[in-house]
């Protein structure tokens, strides 16, 4: 699978965790703990993150990525130990339109639509 494919479905499974802490407030359950859900490097994407090659680590795009993705999992993380404690309301608040959490979110997206390029773009060269 290619780098840019990779970052599509980082994209994708970002979007669906949004969606899995929604239900968490929800229901006030949820099949992940938040000791899981904290580290950056325990998800499929964050694994192949620290696989790539050290040339590629050391790139603008990857740090960028990398911190944003491991301040994702923090906070989502500690909304779902909110949503896991009955707090829905404060969970509720940290994952509103305009919050923190959000600005956040779509900030980690648009660093991997970015990145994605530079792969789709290097890709198209090599053609």
């Amino acid at each position: 699978m290619s780098y840019a494919e990779k970052i599509g479905q980082a994209i994708s499974a970002h979007a669906h965790w949004k969606l899995r802490l929604k239900t968490a407030i929800d229901t006030g359950k949820s099949e992940w703990t938040v000791d899981r859900v904290s580290p950056d490097n325990l998800c499929e994407f964050g694994q192949w993150l620290y696989s790539l090659p050290a040339n590629v680590r050391q790139t603008r795009h990857w740090v960028e990525v990398q911190a944003l993705h491991a301040t994702f999992h923090k906070e989502a993380a500690r909304i779902l130990g909110l949503a896991l404690h009955g707090d829905r309301k404060e969970a509720s608040q940290l994952m509103a339109y305009d919050s923190p959490f959000a600005r956040l979110s779509a900030g980690l997206t648009w660093a991997l639509m970015e990145w994605r390029k530079t792969f789709a773009a290097a890709s198209q060269e090599n053609v």
